[in-house]
């Protein structure tokens, strides 16, 4: 087989996989309505112009975040920048502009920033965090990281993924992203014995 129909066959089985995968999805929508059950809809949520970008590092990314901020700090400075603690103080007075600083991660700040997620007035989160070193508030981070992907923001753990996302041309503009209907969970009937 020569490599140009090789690719094909390639390609094709992928195309092959991809309507396999919506049919799947198709079936599983279908099979909610015939059963009488709705399935959740997206609900979008405007990201604005000026994004509120949370900055969050623990003591051994410290540094790597604040380098990479002030590489970065004419475009942060066109946004609304949050951190936690001393993560927040170190970058203020590094990039010269106003930080809104909240409690260090310890403290709470995870759980501040991860509540500003959930009420939407966080954007976007880099959060440098040390997968080497045990947290004493290992859970509150895990709760963060939670809330990025229930309310679906960008989240950047590293320096390569916030590089590749602050460089992002949907950086500076306004952006719908698409998260969950929730209301139709906030207002399921609870059964008796059930306890969440």
């Amino acid at each position: 087989m020569d490599p140009a129909t090789s690719q094909e066959v390639t390609w094709a089985s992928h195309l092959g996989q991809s309507i396999g995968f919506l049919e799947k999805v198709n079936r599983l929508f279908c099979y909610c309505e015939e059963r009488g059950k709705r399935c959740m809809t997206d609900k979008k949520i405007a990201m604005k112009h000026k994004k509120k970008i949370a900055l969050v590092a623990h003591d051994n990314k410290k540094r790597d975040l604040t380098e990479w901020a002030k590489y970065n700090r004419d475009l942060l400075a066109q946004h609304r920048v949050y951190a936690t603690g001393t993560t927040g103080r170190v970058l203020e007075q590094e990039l010269g502009f106003e930080i809104t600083t909240l409690q260090s991660g310890p403290l709470g700040g995870d759980l501040q920033i991860g509540a500003k997620v959930a009420d939407g007035e966080i954007d976007f989160l880099i959060f440098f965090w040390d997968p080497l070193e045990a947290m004493s508030h290992d859970p509150d981070v895990k709760a963060l990281l939670r809330m990025a992907v229930v309310w679906n923001i960008p989240l950047a753990c590293n320096r390569t993924s916030a590089d590749f996302m602050i460089t992002s041309p949907l950086m500076n503009e306004e952006y719908d992203r698409l998260i969950p209907d929730y209301d139709e969970y906030r207002a399921r009937k609870i059964k008796r014995n059930e306890s969440r």
